[in-house]
């Protein structure tokens, strides 16, 4: 037997002894009044901290004082997001321009944009031979892995890693906004040629263009893209970039902030956080479900054939057998996620434009059917409906994106909301995050 055959073995044998060491009853949760991950039966959070920066609005206070569900609304130091997306217009690109938002609290003039995004292009750029060195050494089919190894290893390439000032800070968080598309992107392509042995292609940022013009540029083989296909990249980013303090990734960065550590390990662990299959892969599930369904539905049209599918997935007898249907619901939105209405604009522009409007039919049609399956299956305490990962992923699909991105894609957009909160949490906070746990276990003699 080898040493890793050993090891394997050795923790084979310790599984049953962790189940029946770590396993907390829900009894003991109900008796303490503690919420098993931070929220209660409603859904409704555990209060740990404040913010300036983001604020989800799915409730209304009712006259009576009960929570009213409503529309969802997402906003961005103010901004109804909505109302952010919607002033760009047709034409103009809103992810830098939102980043300035968020980062700084007030919105850029053109002048404070225009000095913005130059700074952004001249620091767009990665330390001589880190691509080479870093990105291409190991490769690895896991690019928020490659992502977050780039990022610790940028580290040691900052003279000034652990200088604690806001001023570096805000340097090394506008830093790693730049860098991004560049990590994911050449993650993505020394993986593809190391381990699909494809073609590489290494595609320097012209400084001229947008963060989602030269992430196509990037990723694509020839750099072309349309603008409209760059334009829908660019609302994707702004309605993923942040989402209140709550999310696991952004509260991971304050936590970690919190402690006094550095920007590369702060966002390293928001990275972490964010590849958990809970966080931020629910666009790859929705992907793999509906790849199920087009393969084992028929008549893509037919209401009857769909529904009966679904309800089978519900009851846990296909896909996955887990009893979901991925893309419906949100932890914290009841009747809409304000993030999927603006979204479902763009995508139905952009399916048009990519004759794929038969496939945009049959996720209508899903996205009518689910919520009234759901409602009739399951003892829910709110309303349900399609989220913003119901569409990301066909999206991405539609612009020639792999699978392998979708979650670094995401991790590009968060960047601008992580970094925020960290700048917020070292001017307003100042004291080390440390919740408390209570010791339920049996003493031994």
């Amino acid at each position: 037997m080898t040493k890793k055959e050993h090891l394997i073995k050795y923790a084979n044998e310790k599984t049953q002894m962790c189940i029946a060491n770590d396993s907390i009853p829900d009894r003991l949760f109900e008796e303490y009044g503690v919420n098993r991950g931070l929220r209660d039966v409603n859904g409704k959070g555990v209060l740990t901290g404040l913010t300036n920066i983001a604020e989800i609005i799915s409730f209304r206070q009712g006259a009576d004082g009960e929570r009213v569900p409503c529309d969802g609304e997402l906003w961005y130091r103010g901004y109804n997001v909505k109302s952010l997306i919607s002033e760009l217009g047709d034409r103009e690109f809103g992810y830098e321009r939102t980043a300035y938002l968020l980062m700084f609290g007030e919105k850029p003039t053109e002048e404070e944009l225009a000095e913005f995004m130059k700074i952004l292009a001249d620091v767009r750029t990665l330390p001589t031979n880190f691509t080479r060195d870093v990105i291409m050494k190991a490769p690895s089919q896991d690019i928020m892995n490659s992502m977050t190894r780039s990022i610790l290893t940028l580290a040691a390439y900052d003279a000034k890693t652990a200088e604690s000032t806001l001023e570096n800070n805000i340097r090394q968080c506008i830093q790693l906004v730049a860098e991004f598309p560049m990590l994911a992107v050449y993650g993505y392509h020394a993986y593809n040629h190391y381990e699909n042995d494809s073609s590489m292609y290494i595609h320097r940022p012209k400084p001229e263009l947008s963060t989602a013009e030269n992430f196509l540029r990037m990723l694509r083989p020839d750099n072309k893209y349309t603008h409209l296909e760059a334009k829908v990249l660019d609302v994707a980013l702004i309605l993923h970039m942040e989402h209140g303090g709550g999310n696991n990734s952004t509260f991971t960065t304050r936590v970690v902030t919190s402690a006094g550590t550095d920007t590369y390990s702060a966002i390293a662990a928001a990275m972490s956080s964010l590849k958990g299959p809970k966080h931020g892969g629910a666009n790859l599930k929705v992907m793999e479900m509906m790849q199920d369904i087009r393969h084992n539905v028929r008549d893509w049209q037919d209401r009857d054939e769909v529904r009966a599918y679904l309800a089978r997935m519900l009851d846990g007898e296909v896909f996955d057998r887990k009893g979901l249907i991925y893309g419906m619901g949100h932890a914290v939105y009841s009747l809409s996620d304000p993030r999927e209405r603006i979204f479902k604009h763009y995508v139905d522009e952009l399916a048009e434009a990519k004759g794929r409007e038969k496939e945009m039919r049959l996720y209508n049609l899903i996205e009518e059917l689910a919520p009234e399956l759901i409602a009739e299956k399951r003892h829910i305490f709110k309303g349900v409906s399609p989220n913003v990962d119901f569409y990301s992923g066909f999206v991405y699909e539609m612009l020639g994106i792999p699978m392998e991105l979708y979650t670094p894609l995401f991790a590009v957009a968060r960047i601008a909301g992580w970094s925020a909160h960290r700048l917020e949490e070292f001017v307003g906070m100042n004291k080390i995050i440390r919740p408390a746990y209570k010791s339920v276990m049996a003493k031994r003699e």
